[in-house]
């Protein structure tokens, strides 16, 4: 227990059953109590943390670095735990627990129901409802008081804290520490946790928002575009031009489909269509860059392996879609099947930022992106479920069946198209 003013000295007994008014002091009184080492050793690892680059040091170093220094000024961490509640496509919260030996594991949290029992049966919902930290004894607290009690006795845990750290707006953060020593937390301690959550909570609410910056931006507007925007290109006009296949996908006759069911239904049926094209793009190392409605937009770059690769990368990608269509239709027998229509070109996509005053839209542009377009207008036309232009065809290196010469809007010569032998009725 060195560190405290003689004033402050307890008898070891009492360690275990800590001062519950120390969270709530400023910390001018809390540096008070401390003696001179302590308080300018606390500084110091304050100070450490506030010169830490968010997103620029490994987790599993910077976590286990957290933890040793917190060891050294006295704050036996054994079991260390944050929990972030984050707004992506696929999660709803990411937690990551460190153990002294064992290292640092993540786990990805799906709420599965509004008051999911996960939370309501957690020292974090205790924690956020009251304002104090939630801090607990082990051996005189009874399992049935957290979800979380038998676990940490199993382990051989004894003391355990849970506070909530501010956080920003539509995040909540929570730190949890755990420790195996016969003293628990003492005073001390706490009072050093007192200090430091604060600094810690702003450096993970920080890499966290930075995390779902990232993760919300790739979602929404895809994987190069995202990268795009973080760094720094978001002015209106500023657009990248880039060599590529272009796959155009879309629904045929999605109003004749959706005419008969809700609002909610439709966009059920539109993301199980989606569902079989995505997964087949991404295979492949393709990009959706738009969602259109029934439709959507996906480039495959010319990264370096020629157009040759990106072209048959992008016809693989067209014929498991359809294949995947095929299969969600045969799943469900006796509804309307679902017909797709897929074109394939390859040339320039520019994207960039389009509008006017503070709307903005990261949107794809350019002759090759319309004349994509046009040529899916020629599917439902020609009963053709897969289309490639005569650019597609030359950059693809393999032979291809000639359907004809269309005129289509905008282009003032007519257009050639062509379809795989394997598609040739």
């Amino acid at each position: 227990m060195s560190g405290w003013r003689e004033s402050a000295l307890e008898a070891e007994h009492e360690a275990v059953r800590p001062r519950p008014d120390l969270e709530a002091l400023p910390s001018s009184e809390l540096f008070v109590l401390l003696d001179d080492k302590l308080r300018r050793d606390t500084m110091g690892a304050i100070d450490w943390l506030l010169r830490v680059t968010p997103g620029a040091t490994d987790p599993a170093v910077l976590i286990g670095e957290i933890c040793d220094r917190l060891w050294a000024l006295g704050v036996p961490v054994d079991r260390y735990r944050t929990s972030s509640t984050i707004a992506t496509a696929d999660a709803d919260a990411l937690g990551r627990t460190w153990v002294r030996g064992q290292g640092l594991s993540d786990t990805v949290y799906v709420r599965s129901q509004a008051d999911d029992p996960d939370y309501t049966n957690s020292p974090f919902r205790e924690a956020s409802e009251t304002g104090h930290w939630v801090d607990l004894w082990l051996p005189e607290t009874p399992d049935d008081r957290f979800g979380i009690v038998p676990e940490l006795k199993q382990d051989g845990y004894l003391h355990y804290i849970c506070m909530e750290l501010g956080a920003p707006v539509g995040i909540s953060t929570w730190l949890t520490v755990a420790t195996k020593e016969p003293q628990g937390f003492c005073d001390a301690s706490r009072i050093v946790l007192a200090l430091i959550a604060p600094v810690l909570g702003a450096l993970i609410n920080t890499r966290i928002t930075r995390l779902m910056l990232d993760r919300l931006l790739r979602t929404y507007v895809g994987d190069e575009p995202h990268r795009a925007i973080l760094n720094g290109n978001v002015k209106r006009g500023q657009v990248t031009t880039i060599r590529s296949a272009i796959l155009f996908a879309d629904m045929r006759d999605s109003t004749g489909h959706t005419a008969e069911i809700s609002a909610v239904e439709a966009v059920g049926l539109f993301n199980s269509v989606f569902d079989c094209l995505v997964p087949p793009i991404e295979t492949r190392r393709g990009e959706v860059l738009k969602y259109m409605g029934d439709g959507l937009l996906a480039i495959f770059r010319d990264g370096g392996d020629g157009a040759e690769d990106a072209t048959r990368r992008a016809l693989a990608a067209a014929r498991d879609g359809l294949a995947n269509v095929e299969t969600f239709n045969a799943g469900r027998p006796g509804r309307r099947p679902v017909a797709l229509g897929i074109a394939l070109h390859f040339g320039e996509a520019a994207y960039g930022n389009v509008g006017s005053g503070m709307r903005l839209d990261f949107t794809v542009i350019g002759r090759d992106v319309g004349l994509a377009s046009r040529i899916g207008g020629l599917n439902a036309r020609l009963a053709e479920p897969l289309l490639m232009s005569s650019t597609f065809v030359r950059k693809l290196g393999l032979e291809a069946e000639p359907i004809g010469a269309f005129t289509v809007r905008g282009f003032s010569t007519p257009v050639a198209v062509f379809r795989p032998f394997e598609e040739s009725r």
